[in-house]
């Protein structure tokens, strides 16, 4: 059977992909120029700045902002020092000389717009590093310190600090993954406000995020390095990345069509892995740990050349561990070389590669509400407890990427910027699951057996041009983008059953299969996007308006003769939209800045119903109001915001089924509060606070019948969406006595009562965790460059559900896990 869907014209997607290459090149010459060739002049006048005192790198910050320059430093150059501020009449060259007495840096341009500080010893100017970049072109100075980011490019693809940013945005550095001895992506997230990071339990296959309530079983909103991930959410086909390759995990709050095309309503994760540095940089680490955990891993970078242009970096890795569920475990070997190259000042290039082999890919199952959340005639199944084949169970992924970072600076006004990444990865799954009891009072559960054999190909590429100029008072920086994305999957499946077994005393070796009839699909995905965003600083005020047209076409082509449909038989589906964003921000004097914005989503399915037609796409529309506070010479962040989330056409599906429902209309609303704080030099704290109000706003939907059955939720919560969430962190380093050295952590997670059905009947309880870390220098003692870290997580060894999908299908929680990390950095 193939889709009556009208065929669209495909001469413009097909012009837009033909000029992608050339795209950012051929707009240098816009006469957008000459308009703003004209401002620079008015910058060397004097203008009256307000800059308060406190970090030197926030003081740059600000006047930056209020001198409307591009000031370019490293966070290195400003580490530690303070400024007085500055308040008063001054020309920009004399405001920076002021900000920047006694600081041992000074300020260079050669046009007076741009600026790069520079140590004053230095005779002549150094090239930018990659630190550098990254926010120069944001106007701004940007900067990693402890827990606290100053700046994100989720949000808007450029470098905009978060304070200035009228949309939830949240980030997790490199000194908080560390500290909290995150394992995987997912648990990178735990403190992160709007975020369930556990939504199918104590599994690490997948990095699986419900944001705002949405969890869709897949894991299609995780980016990387700027680009979508391009796993298949529709297989077993989906791309992880090992948080040790990570310099930065950045959270977008609601809808993002308008930069990224098909998105999740609920948010997207950003993914940055660590990048050449121009300095050299070793190191070297061990982990060991419960359920026997133990790895290795190396990090090693710095320059390549004398003349520092060319850097490169090699970070690599391997794991092995059991898992808490009997007869499964966790292999992993991955490397990812990165050579960067800057040819001059103005251009640069980034190099990438990412090689990861998971040879085992442990446990990934549910388990019936009878007989976890409650006891089952007077048992509970173990936390412990495997319903698989030994001899059966199998997961392995294979999965290479290759990809390029670059950027050219035409002159003042103009960049170009483009990113690629292609895909190629390699899946094999057997499983043996259990799906209900036999009989209403048996202690067995039905089995069933899954096999797949995946061959995925992807490659995306975006290419942008921003242009930084002024329109009377007003500062502009306009990015237009164009971006491509295509994917093709093999998958073979294959599912069968299998004899029962106990719940509470389960005997393995039953491993004769019953096979059904096998299914075999080719199936791709193609979208092209073109968007437009004019980020304007009008004064005090901040706007942000952005605009994008997507083409999207999929298709599934049988392989194999099934449901009556002759082998090679296409179901195809293509769809156009339009999605908007807009959001108005003011700063004021004080460090607080209240903000309103609209943002759409949507999401064309490449899921099928039972009878085999594409699912209508989702589509997410988003009201955001919220406060930002941040106070005066300090990187330290409050924010607060309330949402509203319309969604329609969501896709889900039971696991044991093999086609996928549309849910009606989910309608999510709440608020949300976080805190990021260095409140010394030694405490740092995280605080987080969630409230979900997530329900059907129409009912479901489903066409299991040739005539739709209607099921009656509306007002109903879907599963896995708890109301509410909390949590604290806090960091203590002693500097100083007997415990000079010594490092304290400790953190406490609260995620309230989910349902665990549809119609409301059954809740899941609530559950605290508790999280500590301990570290200590052993440079205190002589043996410089090695450090040791212990990570304890779920300390009290709670056991808890952490959600259910269904009545039949609970995820039990992860049990207390407990790992030491001697790292040597030489």
């Amino acid at each position: 059977m193939t889709s009556n869907t009208p065929s669209l014209p495909l001469s413009l997607p097909s012009a837009v992909r033909a000029a992608l290459l050339s795209t950012a090149l051929g707009l240098g010459t816009l006469p957008l120029a000459a308009q703003a060739a004209a401002t620079p002049g008015a910058q060397a006048a004097a203008s009256r700045y307000d800059v308060a005192a406190g970090p030197l790198g926030e003081a740059l910050n600000q006047f930056a902002r209020q001198a409307g320059i591009t000031l370019a430093a490293t966070p290195a150059q400003t580490q530690g020092k303070q400024s007085p501020g500055l308040h008063g009449t001054f020309s920009v060259a004399q405001g920076l000389n002021a900000l920047l007495a006694g600081s041992g840096l000074q300020a260079s341009s050669s046009d007076g717009t741009s600026f790069v500080v520079q140590d004053t010893q230095d005779q002549a100017m150094a090239l930018p590093s990659t630190d550098v970049r990254g926010f120069a072109l944001g106007n701004a100075l940007g900067s990693m310190d402890g827990y606290n980011a100053t700046h994100s490019q989720i949000a808007t693809k450029t470098s905009t600090a978060l304070l200035e940013t009228s949309q939830s945005v949240s980030v997790v550095t490199r000194q908080q993954m560390d500290d909290q001895g995150s394992q995987t992506v997912a648990q990178t997230m735990r403190y992160t406000p709007g975020v369930l990071t556990n939504p199918y339990g104590a599994t690490h296959r997948y990095d699986y995020v419900a944001m705002r309530g949405f969890n869709d079983g897949s894991v299609d909103n995780i980016y990387i390095d700027g680009l979508k991930s391009m796993g298949d959410s529709g297989t077993y086909s989906t791309m992880q990345i090992d948080p040790y390759f990570l310099e930065r995990v950045d959270i977008l709050k609601g809808p993002s069509s308008v930069l990224y095309g098909r998105s999740s309503p609920g948010g997207l994760v950003a993914l940055t892995s660590k990048k050449p540095l121009y300095e050299a940089y070793h190191e070297i680490q061990a982990t060991v740990g419960t359920q026997g955990q133990h790895g290795v891993g190396f990090d090693f970078s710095g320059p390549v050349d004398d003349d520092k242009r060319i850097a490169y970096r090699v970070t690599g890795l391997t794991h092995d561990s059991d898992t808490q569920f009997d007869h499964n475990e966790e292999k992993r070997y991955a490397i990812a070389p990165t050579l960067s190259i800057d040819f001059d000042e103005d251009t640069s290039l980034t190099l990438q590669a990412y090689l990861q082999h998971d040879p085992e890919g442990g446990y990934h199952g549910g388990l019936p509400a009878d007989g976890v959340l409650h006891p089952r005639n007077g048992q509970r199944i173990s936390e412990h407890y495997f319903e698989g084949e030994p001899g059966i169970d199998h997961y392995s992924r294979d999965q290479q990427s290759f990809g390029y970072q670059f950027e050219h600076r035409f002159n003042d006004v103009f960049t170009a910027r483009q990113n690629f990444r292609y895909l190629d990865s390699k899946v094999d799954l057997d499983q043996v699951y259990g799906y209900g009891y036999t009989s209403a009072t048996s202690n067995e559960l039905n089995r069933y057996y899954s096999g797949a054999s995946e061959r995925l190909h992807s490659f995306i590429i975006d290419n942008m041009l921003q242009a930084e100029y002024f329109t009377g008072a007003a500062k502009h920086t306009t990015l237009l983008g164009v971006d491509y994305q295509r994917r093709k999957t093999v998958v073979d499946w294959t599912s069968g059953s299998l004899a029962p077994i106990d719940a509470f005393n389960p005997v393995y070796g039953n491993s004769a299969i019953s096979y059904y009839s096998p299914t075999s699909y080719l199936r791709r995905l193609q979208q092209t996007g073109v968007y437009l965003q004019d980020l304007i600083e009008l004064d005090k005020w901040r706007f942000s308006l952005g605009v994008r047209q997507d083409w999207v076409k999929t298709s599934d082509e049988n392989r194999i003769a099934e449901y009556n449909r002759p082998v090679g038989t296409t179901i195809s589906d293509q769809r156009t939209k339009l999605t908007s964003r807009a959001g108005v921000l003011y700063l004021f004097d004080n460090g607080l800045a209240p903000y309103i914005s609209y943002s759409e989503s949507f999401n064309p399915n490449s899921y099928s119903d039972a009878s085999g037609n594409p699912l209508p796409p989702t589509d997410g529309k988003q009201w955001e109001a919220g406060l930002k506070y941040q106070p005066p010479g300090s990187e330290n962040l409050y924010t607060a915001s309330v949402f509203r989330i319309d969604q329609e056409n969501l896709a889900t599906k039971l696991p044991q089924e093999n086609f996928y429902r549309a849910v009606g209309a989910v309608r999510s609303q709440g608020v949300e509060l976080e805190a990021h704080l260095q409140v010394t030099d030694n405490l740092k704290l995280l605080g987080s606070y969630t409230f979900t109000d997530l329900k059907y706003s129409k009912s479901m939907v489903s066409t299991l019948s040739t005539a739709d059955n209607i099921i009656e939720n509306k007002g109903n919560s879907p599963t896995q969406a708890p109301r509410q969430m909390a949590s604290m962190w806090a960091d203590y380093k002693f500097s100083s006595g007997a415990l000079d050295g010594l490092r304290l952590g400790a953190g406490v997670r609260y995620v309230g009562y989910s349902w665990a059905d549809a119609e409301n009947t059954e809740k899941v309880p609530a559950y605290t965790l508790y999280d500590a870390s301990v570290g200590y220098d052993l440079g205190k003692l002589g043996l410089k460059g090695l450090d040791l870290r212990i990570n304890a997580n779920n300390v009290t060894n709670e056991h808890y559900v952490a959600t259910c999908a269904s009545l039949n299908f609970c995820y039990v929680g992860e049990e207390r896990n407990v790992a030491a990390t001697l790292s040597y950095q030489f």
